[in-house]
C-alpha cells in the first residue's frame, strides 16, 4: 500500500510538473511571457517542495543524497528568472524518479510473479468429500487434491499416481518434473499433469515455499553498499558542481552560467543506474533458482575470490543409496530390498529411510511390520508378513544370527554396509553409498574460469572419507574432521586471499555461513538454521546453480558500473560546457534527461543476462536426468 500511494504521488508530481511545462509553453508561444513565468514558476513549486521534504527526511537518517544538486538547480533558476529551465528540470527529476520506480518494477518482475503465486486455499479431502481450506488450516498428514493449474500449497508426498510439475517459477527448469507416488512435491511448483493427491509434510508456514516468499520480501527491501556508497559520494560531487558553478560566474560575471551548471548535473546517474541494475540482477538470478536476499549480498558475490564447500549435502546428494545388493541365500536382490525396507519403515534412520525410498522406487510392496524393537545406531528387529527380520550394521546382525561376512572388508571408503538377516540366516548386504553429485567436476572448472582462485573441501567427516569422495577434483585443499567453530575460523583464515563464499546445508554449517562474506545454503533440503544465516538461497538441490548466480552478480554489478562511469563523465562534460557558455540552462536540462534515460537504459540489461552455464540444451537436460537429481530432494 506504501508503495502504490508513493507511486501516485510521484505520478502526481510529475503530470503537474509537465502540465505546468506545456501549458507555460502555449502562453510563451502566444506572447503572453508573463503569464507563461507564472505557470512555469507553479509548475516547479510541487516537485521542488516535494523534494526538499524528502532532502530533510534523507538528513535525519544521516544520508546526503545527490537530490540536493536538483533542488539547489530548480532553486537557482527561480531566483535568476530562469523559469523555462526551472520547469524543464522539474520535469526531469519528476520524470526521472518515475522512471526509476518504473524500471525497478521491471526488474522485479520474477520476484512479483513468485508472490503472486502464492495459493490462498487448498482442497482437502475429508470425510469422503472435498473442502476448499485457508493454508493455515491444513496439518502435516492432510490429503490434498491438486489439479490439474493449481499451485502446489504445501511440501509433501505424491500420494496416488504420477504428477508432473513445472517448477520453470522457482528454479528457470524448463522441463516439468515427473515425480512416481511417494516422491517429495515443493511447494510453488504448479501442476502441468492430471490432478494428483498430496499428503502434506509440514503446515504452509513452514513449506519451501513459504520461506521463498520471506526471503523474496526481505531481499526486496535491501538496499546496495553501491546505492550507500553513491550516497557518501555525493557530498564529493556536489562540492565539484558547486565549485565549477561559482568558477563559472566568478570569471564570466554571469551568473546563468552558473545556472547551467546545476541543472546539467541534475540527477546524478549515481542515483538511478546502481539500484536499477543490482534489483535487475537480483530479478535474474531468481529467475535461475539463486535467491540472493539482496543487492548487497549480490554485490558481494561479485568479488568472491575463494570457495569453501560443505561434503554431505553439497557436493554429495547428502543421502545414502543402494549401490549393489549382494544375497547369500535363495531369495532374490528385490526379495532382501523388500523384507529391509518393510521393517526400516518404523525407523527414522536416514539409511532406514534411504532403503525405504529405494524399495518405492522399484515399486515394491512393503507390509506393514510389528513386534519392532530398535537399536539407536545399530540396528532394527521385528516381524514382516510372518518372517522374523533383522536390519543394521554387520556387528549388530552377527551376533544375532551367529553369521559374519568377510568378503567386504575392502569396502570403500565412504560406504555403508547393511546387512539383511531373515528367518535367523544372513540373507544378505546392501552397500550404500553417498556419491558425488554428477557434473561436480565440471560445475568446478567453471567455477575456476570464472575467477574463483580457490577450492576447499570443509568436512566433519574422516579424511579417508573425504579424500575418497573428491578423488580428482583438483581442490586445493581438503579439512577433514571440523566442528562448526573450526569451519569458523577456517573462513576467517582464507579471507587473507580475498572475500570468501562458504556452502552448506546442515545446521553445523549456518555458523560458517554466517562468518563468510557471502554464505550459500542449499534450500530445497537444507536445515532452516543454515537458510536463515546465508546470504544466499538455492531453490534447487544442486549445488551446480553456484556458476550462474555468481556470473549474473558479476554481469550487473559490471553493468551498474558501466552506467555510472558513462553518466558521470557525460554530466561532467556537459557542466564544463555550461561553464564555458556553450550550453544554456535549457539545453542543459534537455541533456541531463538524454543522459538519465540512456544510464538506465543501460541498467536494465541486466534483465537479459543469460548465464552460459545455465542453458543446457535438451540432449544435456536429459542426459543429467533432472527429474531422477531432483525427485524427492525437495523436503
Amino acid at each position: 500500500m506504501e508503495s502504490n500511494d508513493s507511486a501516485r504521488f510521484k505520478t502526481a508530481i510529475l503530470l503537474l510538473a509537465v502540465t505546468g511545462l506545456v501549458l507555460g509553453l502555449a502562453l510563451w508561444f502566444a506572447g503572453r511571457d508573463e503569464i507563461a513565468n507564472l505557470v512555469w514558476f507553479a509548475g516547479v513549486v510541487p516537485a521542488l517542495v516535494a523534494l526538499v521534504v524528502e532532502i530533510i527526511r534523507s538528513i535525519g537518517r544521516g544520508e546526503v543524497g545527490l537530490d540536493i544538486v536538483a533542488a539547489l538547480s530548480m532553486t537557482a533558476a527561480l531566483i535568476f528568472g530562469e523559469t523555462l529551465a526551472a520547469a524543464v528540470v522539474a520535469v526531469m527529476y519528476a520524470g526521472g524518479t518515475f522512471l526509476e520506480n518504473y524500471a525497478e518494477g521491471r526488474a522485479r518482475r520474477e520476484m512479483h510473479a513468485l508472490l503472486s503465486r502464492v495459493p490462498r486455499v487448498a482442497t482437502r479431502h475429508r470425510n469422503g468429500g472435498l473442502e476448499d481450506i485457508p493454508l493455515d488450516e491444513i496439518s502435516p498428514g492432510d490429503r490434498l487434491l491438486i489439479r490439474q493449474g493449481d499451485v502446489v500449497p504445501v511440501d509433501g508426498i505424491v500420494a496416488s499416481g504420477t504428477a508432473f510439475l513445472d517448477t520453470s517459477a522457482l528454479t528457470g527448469e524448463s522441463l516439468p518434473l515427473r515425480l512416481s507416488n511417494g516422491n517429495a512435491a515443493m511447494s510453488g511448483s504448479t501442476n502441468a499433469g492430471e490432478a494428483f493427491d498430496l499428503t502434506a509434510t509440514r503446515e504452509a508456514k513452514d513449506s519451501t515455499y513459504a520461506g521463498i516468499v520471506r526471503l523474496v520480501e526481505e531481499a526486496q527491501r535491501s538496499k546496495a553498499p553501491m546505492s550507500r556508497l553513491a550516497d557518501r559520494w555525493s557530498l564529493g560531487f556536489l562540492a565539484v558542481t558547486v565549485a565549477i558553478a561559482c568558477a563559472a560566474w566568478w570569471f564570466t560575471g554571469d551568473p546563468i552560467r552558473a545556472v547551467a551548471v546545476l541543472v546539467v548535473a541534475t540527477p546524478c546517474p549515481l542515483i538511478l543506474a546502481v539500484p536499477v541494475a543490482l534489483v535487475a540482477g537480483l530479478s535474474r538470478a531468481a529467475h535461475f533458482g539463486v535467491l540472493i536476499k539482496g543487492a548487497g549480498p549480490l554485490e558481494r558475490m561479485a568479488h568472491i575470490r575463494t570457495l569453501i564447500l560443505d561434503k554431505t549435502g553439497t557436493l554429495t546428494d547428502g543421502r545414502p543409496q543402494i549401490v549393489s545388493i549382494d544375497s547369500h541365500g535363495d531369495l532374490s536382490q528385490n526379495d532382501i530390498l523388500r523384507f529391509a525396507a518393510a521393517l526400516d519403515q518404523a525407523s527414522k534412520h536416514p539409511v532406514a529411510q534411504a532403503v525405504v525410498m529405494a524399495a518405492k522406487a522399484e515399486g515394491l510392496d512393503l507390509p506393514v511390520p510389528s513386534d519392532v524393537a530398535e537399536i539407536p545406531g545399530e540396528g532394527v528387529a521385528g516381524h514382516v508378513a510372518g518372517h522374523s527380520v533383522i536390519v543394521g550394521g554387520e556387528d549388530f546382525v552377527a551376533r544375532r544370527v551367529g553369521r559374519k561376512d568377510e568378503s567386504h572388508a575392502d569396502l570403500a571408503a565412504g560406504s555403508v554396509l547393511v546387512a539383511v538377516a531373515v528367518d535367523g540366516r544372513m540373507a544378505g548386504h546392501l552397500v550404500m553409498a553417498d556419491p558425488l553429485r554428477e557434473g561436480t567436476a565440471a560445475m568446478l572448472a567453471g567455477l575456476r574460469r570464472g575467477g574463483i582462485a580457490r577450492i576447499l573441501l570443509a568436512t566433519g567427516d574422516r579424511a579417508a572419507v573425504a579424500e575418497r569422495v573428491t578423488e580428482g577434483l583438483g581442490l586445493d585443499g581438503l579439512r577433514a574432521g571440523l566442528t562448526p567453530d573450526q569451519k569458523v575460523l577456517l573462513v576467517l583464515t582464507e579471507r587473507k586471499n580475498g572475500p570468501v563464499m562458504m556452502v552448506g546445508d546442515g545446521v553445523n554449517d549456518a555458523p560458517a555461513l554466517a562468518a563468510a562474506d557471502v554464505g550459500v545454503a542449499m534450500g530445497a533440503r537444507g536445515a532452516a538454521a543454515s537458510a536463515e544465516a546465508a546470504d544466499v538461497v538455492l531453490l534447487v538441490d544442486r549445488v551446480d546453480r553456484l556458476g550462474p548466480g555468481i556470473e549474473i552478480a558479476r554481469r550487473a554489478r559490471q553493468i551498474a558500473v558501466e552506467s555510472v562511469v558513462a553518466g558521470i563523465g557525460l554530466s561532467v562534460m556537459g557542466m564544463i560546457a555550461a561553464a564555458l557558455g556553450y550550453l544554456t540552462p535549457v539545453q542543459g536540462a534537455l541533456l541531463q534527461e538524454v543522459i538519465d534515460v540512456a544510464v538506465i537504459l543501460n541498467a536494465l540489461r541486466a534483465l537479459r543476462i543469460t548465464p552460459f552455464e545455465a542453458a543446457p540444451s535438451r540432449q544435456q537436460a536429459l542426459s543429467l536426468g533432472q527429474a531422477e537429481h531432483l525427485e524427492g530432494n525437495i523436503s
